[in-house]
């Protein structure tokens, strides 16, 4: 079945706009109507109010509502209505004061924690700190400061808040950052701030929209208790705060005003944080739950080859030894001693069982070792370039552009909240500059190159619309988008059915041969392997048992290894005769034998395999790591 199968369903999906997301929850519907029409009544209240905020009708002191007064009056003949649209102004500037204040510090600075070490080093502890500082007593000297300027204190209450939130934001972020399409990106070249804003933020808006939401009702509770206590607008203004403190001094003659003054209050607390619940619900099933829309046809895109100079050693690895650092503080190697050359429009497969460190060497030479995992031996030159010698930034700016990773998981490695367009779009734009239009362009123009039917629809599908398949030719496109030398290919087959395997197999040796980049290519199925590379290396325990031209490898082992593995491989057994599987397990890091680390497993060891380490045996051209003779192919057939 072709790629065309794959395409053939599916429909690209549309989501509705937030405003109408919205409004589909009655409550959040309720709350914005309220707060809309609070804003539009405080900005609007010379126009609106019936009376004039200072307006005094002494012969309807503290009245209960009537036609003239449809909130009644306070103690000096004031219009209610009047005064708590006029008091709204200073409570709703005070509001959205402190909530940019808050969020501006604590945005940028959660983000900054969850995605660098060494800012999290600096940023928990301040929080912790600033956390214990008492707010009401910073308030208050504020206040005395600044002559009780009610938006200084304001702005201090959203620096005063913004630790807490800034903990929302670093854990909301750090669950975000483990995500697989996010260091798909890191690989693709995307810098930090353009993970930070474009990956991390998009998906946790709905827990810091809730927790501002919590800061404005703070915010405006705050702000009325200060005007309570006349610490805040001056007399005679209007505040809220400041008619709750005349209501409650006239409780004794008349009840009513309290109503209306603290009710507009409350009401407005519950409105911000049904809002805020609103649109956190509102935002997360802009990505989670798409529905169907309708889409124009679209046309099949001219391919575009990327050129590539020819090198010959375009990535040499010398010796390469990655370590963890253990329990005792000392280095546990779980990759030794790896050497291997990779030229252009070569394909090199690295071969093995699960924990043989194929996986571990492959992120070395990409620079994204996991945690607590370094370079201790040896060197990686790409391009004649010694990679380990290379800063951070030097060594980022070789990924996506100079060296390219597709991963068995493409479907982990894609943002759901991105089109497939979007995510090619981005890639183009940071390797290459492009403005938006042209990105999209190139990015319709990848799809076609890694033979997408109908790449314009597939531009606009979303990740969960794709087939496995699609889901891969959607990566590998990503990976082309800066022009790269080296693919570094990571089981690319293992998640799909055996007639996609093929098809991805043949686009990844047609890209090769069109675009003349090298390929690294990082799998366990020798069928695979033998069907692309034109030279392996078998690894085991960390270590190359043997390399050399594949069909020589398959052909005539010079490995005990390589023999179990391939007398194990069901597409190169015998009908109706068993398989061989060896017996045992690959060993752990830190529990390697002194000799050969397959020693344990190896139908033909010897005293002398276990007493010292085994050096590679054989030719540069084919060798083995392994002191029994090479086995020759009458000895074979015997």
């Amino acid at each position: 079945m072709t790629a065309i199968t794959e395409a053939a369903t599916g429909v690209p999906t549309g989501r509705p706009g937030l405003a109408r997301r919205l409004l589909r929850r009655p409550l959040a519907a309720g709350a914005l109507l309220y707060l809309v029409t609070v804003v539009v009544l405080a900005v609007f209240a010379p126009l609106l109010a019936p009376y004039g905020p200072q307006e005094a009708d002494l012969t309807r002191v503290l009245a209960t509502p009537s036609a003239d007064h449809w909130l009644g009056t306070d103690s000096l003949g004031r219009d209610v209505a009047a005064r708590l649209m006029f008091g709204a102004r200073p409570a709703l500037l005070g509001v959205l004061v402190t909530v940019a204040v808050a969020a501006a510090l604590a945005v940028p600075v959660g983000l900054s924690a969850a995605l660098a070490r060494g800012a999290d080093r600096v940023v928990s502890p301040l929080v912790d700190l600033l956390m214990s500082v008492p707010a009401i007593v910073v308030l208050l000297m504020v206040l005395a400061t600044f002559d009780q300027q009610l938006l200084a204190a304001m702005a201090a209450l959203g620096v005063l808040t913004a630790p807490g939130l800034v903990r929302v934001v670093r854990a909301a972020a750090l669950t975000v950052a483990e995500e697989p399409y996010v260091a798909a990106a890191r690989v693709y070249g995307v810098g930090r701030v353009g993970i930070a804003l474009r990956h991390v933020l998009p998906r946790i808006v709905g827990p810091v929209l809730v927790n501002l939401a919590l800061v404005a009702a703070t915010a405006l509770l705050t702000e009325t208790g200060l005007n309570f206590l006349g610490l805040g607008v001056h007399l005679p203004e209007a505040s809220w705060g400041g008619m709750v403190a005349d209501a409650s001094a006239v409780m004794s003659r008349q009840n009513w005003m309290l109503v209306p003054t603290g009710g507009v209050v409350a009401c407005t607390v519950v409105a911000l944080v049904l809002l805020g619940d609103g649109v956190r619900d509102a935002t997360a099933e802009g990505w989670a739950r798409p529905v169907a829309r309708a889409r124009r046809p679209s046309r099949v895109q001219e391919e575009s080859r990327v050129p590539v100079a020819p090198s010959d050693a375009l990535l040499s690895v010398d010796g390469l030894t990655v370590a963890f650092t253990g329990a005792d503080g000392r280095p546990v190697p779980v990759v030794e001693d790896v050497s291997f050359e990779l030229r252009a429009g070569e394909t090199l497969g690295i071969v093995g069982e699960s924990g043989c460190g194929k996986t571990m060497t492959g992120r070395a030479v990409l620079g994204l070792l996991p945690a607590g995992a370094h370079v201790t031996g040896g060197s990686i030159r790409i391009g004649g370039t010694d990679a380990t010698a290379l800063g951070r930034r030097e060594r980022a700016a070789l990924r996506g552009s100079t060296i390219a990773f597709v991963s068995q998981e493409p479907m982990a490695a894609l943002d759901p909240l991105f089109t497939v367009g979007s995510h090619l779009a981005e890639a183009v734009r940071v390797h290459t500059g492009a403005g938006r239009a042209d990105a999209r362009r190139r990015a319709v123009q990848l799809l076609d190159q890694v033979r997408l039917p109908d790449p314009d629809r597939v531009a606009r599908m979303y990740p969960h619309q794709l087939s496995g398949g699609m889901a891969q030719r959607v990566a590998i496109a990503i990976a082309l988008a800066g022009g790269p030398r080296l693919l570094i290919a990571d089981e690319p087959t293992t998640a799909l059915d055996v007639t996609v395997q093929a098809e991805i197999l043949r686009l990844l040796r047609t890209l090769r041969e069109e675009t003349g980049m090298a390929i690294l290519l990082i799998s366990h199925d020798w069928g695979t392997v033998g069907e692309l590379c034109e030279r392996t290396l078998v690894m085991y325990a960390g270590q190359v048992v043997e390399s050399g031209p594949t069909a020589e490898v398959v052909a005539s082992p010079r490995h005990p290894y390589s023999e179990g593995l391939l007398a194990a491989n069901p597409q190169l057994g015998t009908p109706g005769t068993a398989l061989r599987v060896m017996p045992g397990g690959v060993p752990a890091p830190g529990e390697w034998p002194a000799g050969c680390h397959f020693a344990a497993r190896c139908p033909y060891v010897m005293d002398a395999c276990v007493t010292h380490p085994i050096a590679m045996a054989g030719t540069a051209e084919h060798g083995g790591r392994c002191l029994r003779p090479a086995p020759t192919k009458a000895g074979r057939d015997g």
